[in-house]
């Protein structure tokens, strides 16, 4: 169970112009002013916002795309830095366009958007060599874990339903003595 004053996220963050307005697999925009009738599980009717989409990708930069030789770079970058902001991470995937995590974090949207923010910086640097500029989209989704048959089902879902391709981390995967390092935050 979580610490006091933390709790459990299933963080799930993307990679520069993966996910732009208007994608056929459902979007919103902040605040909700402009949106689909669906989303990625029930996709909208083919064809509502296909102009912005179209528009988008045009005046976007190239999606980012992580090939698997950095996956593993991006993934041990932001297990680093939550371990060493003593952020308890249980499982991480990577994969071509996006990261999902399980991992105990401040009962505080506001500092939780500050720390992965942090993270991704953190783990950006350490592909700079591989990745040039900008790897992450703005933001994330910082889905609550309420209960243990979630936390279960966001474990199972991250380390098992991510794609033969996906780089993936279990805390059972983690050295004997546990220590990963600490950092300021």
């Amino acid at each position: 169970m979580p610490v006091s004053g933390k709790k459990w996220r299933h963080v799930i963050i993307n990679t520069r112009s993966s996910w732009l307005h208007g994608d056929p697999r459902g979007f919103r925009s902040r605040g909700h002013r402009i949106h689909s009738s669906g989303d990625y599980k029930h996709r909208p009717p083919k064809g509502e916002h296909e102009g912005l989409h179209r528009y988008r990708r045009e005046h976007s930069r190239p999606e980012v795309r992580l090939n698997p030789d950095v996956r593993p770079l991006i993934g041990w970058g932001l297990i680093e830095y939550l371990h060493g902001c003593e952020h308890q991470v249980l499982v991480v995937a990577i994969t071509k366009v996006h990261a999902h995590l399980l991992a105990e974090l401040p009962d505080n949207i506001s500092r939780v958007r500050a720390i992965m923010g942090k993270a991704k910086q953190y783990a950006s640097r350490q592909v700079k060599a591989y990745l040039r500029g900008q790897v992450w989209a703005r933001g994330g989704t910082f889905k609550p874990v309420n209960t243990r048959q979630h936390h279960r089902s966001a474990y199972d879902y991250i380390l098992y339903d991510q794609g033969p391709n996906a780089w993936t981390w279990c805390f059972q995967d983690e050295s004997d003595d546990g220590q990963i390092g600490r950092r300021r935050c």
